[in-house]
């Protein structure tokens, strides 16, 4: 049976179109679901993607991270369901609880849109499994509010339980320990900034290293560990 995996729309959700091809050229069945509904659709993950969710009023990702479909998605993840948060949806996990730390304004309060490369810090997760410990990956970035904060017991709790994923290895936006992607406890709960979705074809992204994310959540599907 193929697997299904959810992607999420919001007022003033981008990316939603792209993540969905992401999950097709991955080989699983993209599945879209709206931010009003409380059903997930027997999906058995989930993408929450990039852009700019309820104007990102208050603060960024803070209206939709109490959306129905949140609710839905928190009780699920809980339950060992993946969950991969790109850019916006990086912030709405950290918004719904289910990641530590905040995201808020990069350190020269500018908007950034450039290529950059990644190190994989944790090849273990639902959604790194595909890579090598260590690899380089080559992916777009896009925001202006990018930059991972937390204080000091939860960066050093994050390094020493091995949940930081991704590293900058410029890191132009001043994130706490050049922290790109963290993830949740069991490896399951995944959030980014930079934008694996738009690295997946050669004909549109500057390399294929974003679409691993996506093959190496269908094997965390297909495997028995849950």
């Amino acid at each position: 049976m193929t697997a299904r995996i959810g992607v999420i729309t919001f007022p003033g959700t981008l990316d939603d179109v792209d993540a969905l091809r992401a999950v097709r050229l991955a080989g699983a069945e993209p599945v879209s679901l709206w931010h009003a509904d409380t059903d997930l659709s027997g999906v058995d993950a989930v993408v929450v993607p990039g852009g700019f969710s309820y104007g990102d009023y208050l603060r960024a990702g803070a209206i939709a991270a109490i959306s129905p479909i949140m609710t839905s998605v928190v009780e699920a993840a809980r339950k060992g369901m993946p969950v991969l948060g790109i850019c916006n949806g990086f912030q709405i996990l950290t918004e719904a609880g289910l990641l530590p730390g905040a995201i808020t304004r990069n350190q020269n309060l500018l908007f950034h849109c450039t290529d950059t490369y990644l190190e994989v810090a944790n090849a273990s997760t639902a959604w790194t499994s595909n890579y090598e410990q260590g690899q380089r990956i080559y992916v777009p970035a896009k925001h202006g509010e990018g930059r991972f904060q937390a204080d000091a017991a939860t960066v050093d709790m994050l390094n020493k339980e091995g949940r930081v994923v991704f590293r900058y290895t410029d890191n132009y936006n001043g994130s706490l320990d050049a922290i790109a992607g963290i993830c949740s406890e069991n490896g399951r709960v995944v959030g980014l900034m930079p934008h694996p979705e738009h690295a997946i074809e050669t004909l549109t992204g500057p390399s294929v290293d974003g679409l691993d994310m996506f093959t190496s959540a269908l094997s965390a599907i297909t495997s028995s560990v849950r």
